[in-house]
């Protein structure tokens, strides 16, 4: 699903549709084994649930695992949506993954500034 893109990033497609909960998200069981094999790093017991951190467009978003949600799908809050160039979802898209370092360095930003956008 998610190809190596640079030293930061994987690429990959998937289809982006409004959804009514708070914070962007993608069908569990589909998060649980990106998390385990881009994250995780096979030393002794891992989480899985973490978020993963993916980019829209120029968005940077946190991305939770929820159960309801098509395979291959980020689903986004309306207003997350609004801000993306995303027209007449769902819309086959490509996202960038961030690797785990690189993700890691972002969710630390975001909980040392909040409110600000990375």
């Amino acid at each position: 699903m998610f190809e190596e893109f640079s030293t930061g990033y994987y690429l990959g497609r998937l289809y982006v549709e409004p959804y009514d909960g708070e914070q962007a998200a993608m069908r569990r069981d589909q998060h649980e084994r990106i998390n385990e094999q881009l994250y995780a790093s096979g030393e002794g017991i891992e989480r899985l649930d973490g978020p993963l951190v993916m980019k829209v467009d120029n968005h940077h978003l946190a991305v939770r695992g929820e159960a309801g949600i098509p395979e291959g799908t980020l689903a986004l809050p309306e207003d997350l949506l609004d801000d993306t160039g995303v027209r007449n979802p769902p819309a086959l898209k490509e996202v960038l993954l961030a690797k785990a370092d690189r993700a890691a360095q972002l969710l630390r930003y975001q909980e040392t500034m909040p409110g600000v956008g990375t």
